[in-house]
């Protein structure tokens, strides 16, 4: 069982079950637990390939026992999502912890993920659990419809899921290559049906050093 302590910290309550979690991330426990490295993202050797190749790297450790464990990353604030069989993507560098039964996995991001600096690829989770992910600053969640797309900064982007298509939009003109853009050269629009997490940070990305 998640559940937050604070805004920063993850408390998970477990009776002999497990959970992955990012390595090094455990900050206290009580009772009884084992941790232990998994190779590939949790995906074993096939995803300890397919890491290497695309590029997106996570390392996770399995955390299992009985009792209580907190788990916290430079005191970024944590969001809980709950995934009903559908499919979550974040970048790796956000996802904290999941339920051990939930599949990890890589996806394909097109332009958004040129556009952030994280590479061509991004981190999936699916099933049926918890998942706990990271952002700078509180994120909030954002409702993408038929009737209302989203557009989002690249640098601002944390998560999505639903049915959701993805766009790259980009504003660069010859005011932008002499200096005089609105400093908003690039952004992912969001077309569908899902929920989109941002946080209220602008990493530093590709697209905004155009």
């Amino acid at each position: 069982m998640f559940r937050l302590q604070g805004s920063k910290v993850l408390a998970v309550d477990m009776t002999g079950d497990a959970v992955k979690a990012k390595n090094g991330s455990m900050v206290a426990y009580d009772g009884e637990m084992a941790f232990k490295k998994l190779s590939g993202g949790g995906e074993g050797l096939r995803g300890m390939v397919t890491r290497r190749i695309t590029g997106e790297q996570m390392t996770v450790m399995e955390v299992k026992g009985h009792g209580t464990c907190w788990f916290a990353d430079r005191a970024s604030e944590i969001n809980l999502v709950g995934l009903q069989g559908d499919k979550l993507y974040v970048e790796s560098s956000n996802f904290l912890a999941a339920d051990a039964g939930l599949r990890t996995g890589t996806s394909f991001t097109g332009t958004r993920g040129a556009s952030q600096g994280n590479g061509l690829f991004t981190t999936t989770v699916e099933g049926h659990g918890q998942v706990a992910i990271m952002s700078d600053g509180p994120a909030v969640v954002l409702r993408v419809s038929a009737q209302y797309p989203l557009t989002v900064d690249p640098g601002a982007y944390v998560a999505h899921q639903g049915n959701l298509r993805q766009s790259f939009q980009s504003g660069v003109t010859f005011r932008t290559l002499f200096g005089e853009g609105g400093g908003e050269a690039f952004q992912i629009r969001f077309e569908g049906d899902g929920l989109v997490y941002v946080q209220p940070s602008e990493r530093n990305t590709i697209a905004g050093d155009v």
